[in-house]
């Protein structure tokens, strides 16, 4: 895992972070989740201990839920002031690429970051990254960016800097991204990392709450409506999945963030092992994909609705109406029937 930034290549980047402050700018994805902030700002509290001028700039807001993360306020969105977020990556002297490898998953950042002059650090976890950094820590067989960015730190001999607003951050991502320890990615050496960080002090319980018993009222008379009207079952291809209007999106006032997870619910059906949410967000649609075993969430992705992911989690998005992207996503289905619905395995 290291090797793909080599033993070298960290004395390098170890000198230029420690030697003289500088500026650097972190970067993470479009509707950046618990990972992509989690990782970004669990970053952002380790190098300002080296006194560094630090901005911490995702293309926009992922939403209220992880507004509790220390220094949140702080965060800048490149979209709400795109002068300014070109300016600050123009003047950096180093940029951070977390929790994404391909230039396009941070929208109209990318171009400027590619022509940058600014040394660039990528670490993340997706498959089929871009040659866009100059140096990269990557590992498709890790559970998330912040246990990448845990890794980094130790490869810096500096994991005593890690407090309890640094492991915070780290724990937020590191839980997300893993489904509460729930998918195969968590290994015991996870757990053994999730160990030191709580042994910073940092309130693990306070996070699991901050994260999963804080909805809004309106968020949890929607999910009861997507549960109760909107889910549907195609037995013969174990699959699941729920499709949202523009409308309905409207009628419960969901803010951005406020359908995370809703796909798992659709995986949670006894004999699924695919799922999928399929969502109209005015100029596209957006589509969430989730499977369990064998079946190749990333690849369906790529294929049919030009997204991609883990192998196991998964994004697509669409051009078309929402009720032609859902017939796609049905006919799609047929393709996968080998894997879906071999005999004796339907629902």
């Amino acid at each position: 895992m290291l090797s793909s930034i080599g033993i070298n290549n960290i004395h390098k980047i170890a000198r230029k972070l420690k030697e003289n402050p500088c500026n650097i700018v972190i970067t993470t994805h479009h509707k950046p989740d618990g990972d992509a902030m989690g990782s970004s700002l669990g970053l952002y509290h380790f190098l300002k201990k080296y006194h560094h001028h630090i901005t911490v700039m995702p293309p926009n807001d992922g939403g209220k839920y992880l507004h509790f993360l220390p220094a949140h306020d702080e965060v800048i969105f490149f979209e709400d002031n795109p002068e300014q977020g070109k300016n600050l990556l123009e003047q950096a002297d180093i940029i951070f690429s977390l929790d994404y490898s391909q230039l396009s998953r941070v929208n109209e950042m990318g171009d400027i970051i590619r022509t940058c002059k600014a040394t660039k650090i990528m670490i993340d976890h997706h498959i089929d990254p871009q040659p866009f950094s100059d140096y990269q820590l990557w590992d498709e067989h890790a559970a998330s960016t912040c246990e990448l960015v845990y890794h980094f730190i130790e490869t810096l001999e500096d994991t005593d800097k890690i407090d309890a607003t640094v492991a915070t951050c780290l724990y937020t991502g590191i839980v997300t991204d893993t489904g509460s320890f729930r998918f195969p990615a968590t290994t015991p050496h996870l757990h053994r990392i999730v160990a030191k960080l709580m042994e910073t002090g940092m309130k693990h319980h306070v996070v699991q709450e901050m994260l999963f018993n804080n909805s809004s009222f309106n968020r949890l008379q929607f999910l009861g409506y997507c549960l109760s009207n909107k889910l549907k079952i195609i037995p013969e291809y174990r699959t699941a999945y729920i499709v949202v209007t523009r409308e309905e999106l409207e009628q419960f006032n969901i803010q951005t963030g406020e359908t995370e997870g809703l796909v798992n619910y659709a995986l949670s059906v006894e004999g699924v092992i695919f799922a999928a949410l399929i969502i109209d967000r005015t100029v596209k649609v957006k589509l969430s994909f989730r499977s369990i075993g064998d079946f190749p969430a990333n690849e369906f992705a790529g294929k049919f609705f030009r997204g991609g992911g883990h192998f196991n989690a998964a994004g697509g998005e669409s051009e078309d109406s929402i009720e032609i992207t859902e017939k796609r996503f049905l006919n799609a289905l047929h393709e996968y029937a080998h894997i879906l619905c071999p005999p004796g395995k339907n629902i």
